[in-house]
C-alpha cells in the first residue's frame, strides 16, 4: 500500500502522462482513467464503442484493477473477446473517499506494472 504522500505524486506524475497522451492537454477525470484501462484491457483501442459496451469497459478496468487485492479473479475471454471476472471477495464498506484513494492506488499500480508510470 502506498504512503498518501507517495500515492498523491505517482498520481500526479500519471495524470500528466496520461493527459498529454490521451487527453489533448486536458485533465482526465478517474472515470475516464478508468475507462482507459477498460479499453486496455479489451485490447482493441481503434474500435467504436456503444453505450452498453462503455459501461461494460469500466467494470472490466474495476475488476482487473482490484483483481490484485483479491477481490477478483479473470474468469476467461468470452467469443467476441470480452474478458470475464469472477468476484472472490466482497469489498469491505467504504466511504467514497476511502473508494477514491482504493482505486487511485490500483490505477497507479496497473500503470507501473504496464511499464507506463516509472516513478
Amino acid at each position: 500500500m502506498l504512503s498518501n504522500e507517495n500515492l498523491k505524486e505517482d498520481w500526479q506524475e500519471l495524470t500528466s502522462l496520461l493527459e498529454r497522451d490521451f487527453g489533448e492537454g486536458e485533465a482526465l477525470e478517474l472515470d475516464a482513467i478508468i475507462y482507459l484501462v477498460g479499453v486496455q484491457e479489451y485490447g482493441d483501442p481503434h474500435k467504436r464503442f456503444k453505450k452498453d459496451d462503455k459501461v461494460n469497459l469500466m467494470h472490466i478496468a474495476i475488476c482487473r484493477l482490484l483483481e490484485p487485492y483479491g477481490y477478483y479473479q479473470f474468469s476467461h475471454l468470452d467469443n467476441d473477446g470480452w474478458p470475464h471476472y469472477d468476484k472472490v471477495e466482497d469489498l469491505p464498506p467504504l466511504r467514497s473517499g476511502e473508494q477514491t484513494i482504493l482505486m487511485k492506488e490500483a490505477i497507479v499500480n496497473y500503470f507501473k506494472e504496464m511499464d507506463y508510470l516509472t516513478v
